[in-house]
C-alpha cells in the first residue's frame, strides 16, 4: 500500500485548451497552480487562471514545450512538487517522467515502465496477445524487409501499414494490393524514422468499413480499476478524430460489457495507475480487436464526464496521491447520451486546409447541457505553430436524437470571427441522415464527401447574414451611431 502524499504546487505542462481544464480542477480542489507559456501566447487566458506562469524558450514553440531539462529546471527553481502533462508534447515521453522522479517531482500519470510498453504499438500488441485479448492478423517488421513483404501478403489485403512508436494517424497508408508495396514500406519506414524517431512499422488486416471505439480505464496503486464505459470515434479526417460521442450506438448491452471488460482486464495487466484509454477497432460483424492504449487523458475526455458525472483530471490528480479509486466499478453509471465536436482552424471544403488568422470575435455557445472548452481569446493569433484545435463543443442530453439537436443548436450560437474554422462542416455531418441513424465507421467522411459540400447561398441572403453578423458586434453598432445623422442617410453614396 502506498502513503498518502499531498502536493504543495502543481504545474501544468501544457497550453491551450487542456491547460485551463486542468487549472479549473486543480482550483476546485485548492491546489496551487502553476502553467507554462511561450513569448507568442503572452496573452493566453491560461495565465490569469493559474497562480504562477513559467514562460519556456525554444527554436520554435513546440520545442520550447517539449524541452525536459528546461521544464524540470523550472519545477526545482519555483518548488513545484507534481506536473500534469495534459495530452501531447511529453504526456507520453517516458524519459519526462524519469527526469522529474530524479528531481523528487511527481509525475500525474502511469509509470515510465507502462508507459514504454504500451507506447510501443509492436510490444503492446505482443503482450495483450499473450494474454489472449484479441488482436487483428499482423505481420511485424523485424528488418529483414523480403520477410516483412511475404508476411503482408500472406495475412492478405487490405492492410494497414503503421509506425510502431506512432499516434494522431501519422504515418499510416491502407494498402490493398500487392503492387508498389516494397515503395510504400520503404516510405513508411522514413516516415516513422521522422516522426517518431523510430523506423519499425508493422502491418495488420485492415477492417473494412470498421467503428473506433474505445474504453476509459482508471487505476490506483491499490490494484484497483476501472472503466468509465466506451466513447465512439469514428467520425474522422486523416485518422483524427472530428467528433465523439458516448455511448456507442453499436453496442448490445452485451457487447459492451464485454468489451469494458476486455479493457479493465488488458490496464489491470500492466498495473496500470492513473488515466488511460484502451482503444479498439470494431468491426461490422461485431468482433473487436486491440488497436492501443494511450497512457494519458484524452482530447475527448469531456463527454465521459458528462455521462458519468466523474471528473477525470480530479481523479488523476487523487491517484497521483496515493488516494484509492473514488468509484467502485458498480457506481460508475452511464446516463444520458454526450457528443464533443472538435471545432478547428481549417477549410474543410479545401480537403481540411489549416486556416490562420486573428480571432475578432469569439462568442461561446451557452445553455443547458453545453459545455465549451477552449483556450481562444479575442485577439489570439492563430498559426501552424500548434494544432489546428482551437476549442471543444460538448453537449450532453437524455439520449441520442436530443443530443444530436443540442449539439446542432450549440453550433449554430458559436461564432468566431477572423479565422476559419469547421464549425459550419461539423453541423453538416451531425445533420446528415447517416449519421443521425448510428451508420457510422472510420470512412464516413470520405463515403459522404458529394452529401457534405457547403449549401450555396443567394445574394440575398449572404448579405443579410453579414449585416446579422456585423449588427451583432456592440463595437461596430456603437461605431455605426457615432456617425452624424445626415452622413448615416448617404448609404452607398461615392464622391
Amino acid at each position: 500500500m502506498s502513503a498518502v502524499r499531498s502536493f504543495k504546487k502543481v504545474l501544468v505542462a501544457n497550453r491551450g485548451e487542456i491547460a485551463m481544464r486542468i487549472l479549473r480542477t486543480l482550483k476546485d480542489l485548492g491546489l496551487p497552480s502553476a502553467v507554462l507559456y511561450h513569448r507568442q501566447e503572452i496573452e493566453s487566458p491560461a495565465l490569469s487562471l493559474a497562480d504562477e506562469a513559467y514562460e519556456v524558450f525554444g527554436d520554435t514553440p513546440v520545442s520550447a514545450y517539449l524541452d525536459i531539462p528546461q521544464i524540470v529546471g523550472l519545477c526545482k527553481e519555483h518548488g513545484v512538487d507534481a506536473v500534469h502533462p495534459g495530452y501531447g508534447f511529453l504526456a507520453e515521453n517516458a524519459s519526462f517522467v524519469r527526469a522529474l522522479d530524479g528531481a523528487g517531482v511527481c509525475f500525474i500519470g502511469p509509470r515510465p515502465e507502462v508507459m514504454n510498453l504500451m507506447g510501443d504499438k509492436i510490444g503492446s500488441r505482443e503482450f495483450v496477445a499473450e494474454r489472449d485479448f484479441p488482436i487483428a492478423p499482423s505481420v511485424i517488421d523485424d528488418g529483414d524487409d523480403d520477410k516483412f513483404i511475404a508476411g503482408v501478403i500472406e495475412i492478405g489485403f487490405p492492410v494497414l501499414i503503421k509506425a510502431s512508436a506512432g499516434g494522431g494517424g501519422k504515418g499510416m497508408q491502407i494498402v490493398r494490393e500487392a503492387d508498389g508495396l516494397r515503395d510504400i514500406v520503404a516510405t513508411a519506414k522514413v516516415e516513422a524514422q521522422r516522426y517518431f524517431g523510430d523506423p519499425r512499422v508493422y502491418a495488420e488486416r485492415y477492417i473494412e468499413s470498421p467503428r473506433h471505439i474505445e474504453v476509459q480505464v482508471l487505476g490506483d496503486e491499490h490494484g484497483n480499476c476501472v472503466h468509465l464505459w466506451e466513447r465512439e470515434c469514428s467520425i474522422q479526417r486523416r485518422f483524427q478524430k472530428v467528433i465523439e460521442e458516448t455511448p456507442s450506438p453499436a453496442l448490445t448491452p452485451e457487447l459492451r460489457k464485454d468489451i469494458c471488460e476486455s479493457a479493465v482486464g488488458i490496464a489491470k495487466a500492466t498495473n496500470y495507475t492513473g488515466a488511460g484509454t484502451i482503444e479498439f477497432i470494431f468491426a461490422p460483424n461485431g468482433d473487436y480487436y486491440f488497436l492501443e492504449m494511450n497512457t494519458r487523458i484524452q482530447v475527448e475526455h469531456p463527454i465521459t464526464e458528462m455521462v458519468t458525472g466523474v471528473d477525470l483530471v480530479a481523479e488523476q490528480v487523487r491517484i497521483a496521491m496515493g488516494h484509492p479509486l473514488s468509484y467502485s466499478q458498480e457506481e460508475i453509471k452511464q446516463v444520458g447520451h454526450a457528443i464533443e465536436c472538435r471545432i478547428c482552424a481549417e477549410i474543410p471544403d479545401d480537403d481540411f486546409a489549416p486556416a490562420a488568422g486573428k480571432v475578432l470575435m469569439l462568442r461561446p455557445p451557452v445553455g443547458e447541457g453545453m459545455r465549451f472548452d477552449s483556450g481562444s481569446y479575442e485577439g489570439q493569433k492563430v498559426g501552424t505553430a500548434f494544432d489546428s484545435m482551437i476549442a471543444k463543443l460538448i453537449v450532453h442530453a437524455e439520449d441520442r436524437d436530443a443530443a444530436i439537436e443540442r449539439a446542432c443548436e450549440a453550433l449554430d450560437q458559436f461564432v468566431l470571427l477572423g479565422v476559419e474554422t469547421n464549425a459550419d462542416y461539423l453541423g453538416r455531418l451531425l445533420r446528415h441522415q447517416a449519421f443521425k441513424a448510428g451508420e457510422t465507421n472510420t470512412g464516413f467522411i470520405k463515403e459522404h464527401a458529394a452529401d457534405l459540400g457547403p449549401s450555396e447561398l443567394s445574394d440575398d441572403l449572404e448579405a443579410a447574414v453579414l449585416a446579422a453578423a456585423a449588427l451583432s458586434d456592440h463595437q461596430f453598432v456603437a461605431m455605426m451611431d457615432d456617425v452624424p445623422y445626415p452622413y448615416r442617410l448617404m448609404k452607398e453614396w461615392r464622391n
